[in-house]
């Protein structure tokens, strides 16, 4: 059956329809749903080529529609979401352009994370080597990051992060370390499985159990705390194999 050969690809292009509507929440300020719709898409984004290495599908049109879904729902949304934040709690004063109120100079620094990804997502499509191993911070890793971002500030019971994260240049920083991230010569371990033996797949299996017992106690918070914890994990790897 033909059809079989197209599921990958139309698994990406719901990839691409989540941020798409991930992409109008943003704008209109609606969190909760821009988080949800990111979050569905970074989940078809990882079985997209789960369902191509089923069906044995691969080829280059793939490759070229996974980059470019995940420039909407991990390259522009997350660039919106800290425009937001920036704007909201921005000290300087606002840019009017034809009567219509953009931000501030500091609120469009968030954009800064959107051509990060672009940057980095064209240097992934031109590199072959990047299938045991990230070089850099995946893009959906950075954006589940930044969408949660809000709705802890809203909604965290715990004050200091409301602090933390109304503070401007706290948001300045992150942008700037996230978007040096996704660029950086950093190896960081690959999510996919292509077996389940605990040895080869030691570091994954650690990141799925802490990550469970995170989201069991800090709920949405430990959305940030497990990309953090991804990051750790794959410097010990990195640290381990080098001494080994």
């Amino acid at each position: 059956m033909q059809i079989r050969k197209h599921i990958p690809n139309i698994v990406t292009l719901g990839n691409l329809f989540s941020g798409t509507l991930a992409t109008i929440f943003a704008v209109q300020g609606k969190f909760e749903l821009t988080a949800i719709f990111v979050s569905l898409g970074v989940f078809l984004d990882f079985f997209d080529g789960f369902f191509a290495r089923i069906f044995k599908v691969s080829g280059e049109l793939g490759k070229q529609l996974d980059s470019l879904a995940d420039m909407v729902t991990s390259g522009v949304v997350p660039g919106i979401v800290m425009f937001h934040l920036l704007k909201i709690h921005s000290t300087n004063s606002v840019i009017i352009f034809d009567e219509f109120e953009i931000g501030s100079l500091i609120s469009l620094m968030g954009i800064i994370l959107t051509l990060s990804a672009c940057y980095r997502l064209a240097k992934f499509n031109l590199d072959t080597s990047q299938s045991e191993s990230f070089i850099g911070l995946p893009t959906p890793a950075m954006s589940l990051f930044v969408v949660f971002l809000p709705i802890i500030y809203i909604h965290s019971e715990y004050h200091f992060l409301r602090e933390v994260l109304s503070n401007q240049y706290f948001l300045i920083s992150l942008t700037l370390v996230l978007s040096y991230l996704m660029n950086a010569e950093l190896v960081l371990f690959s999510l996919k499985f292509k077996n389940f033996s605990f040895k080869n797949n030691t570091y994954r299996y650690v990141l799925i159990v802490f990550s469970a017992i995170l989201i069991s106690v800090f709920s949405y918070v430990a959305i940030p705390m497990i990309i953090i914890l991804y990051i750790i994990l794959s410097l010990i790897k990195n640290i381990s194999q080098k001494s080994d």
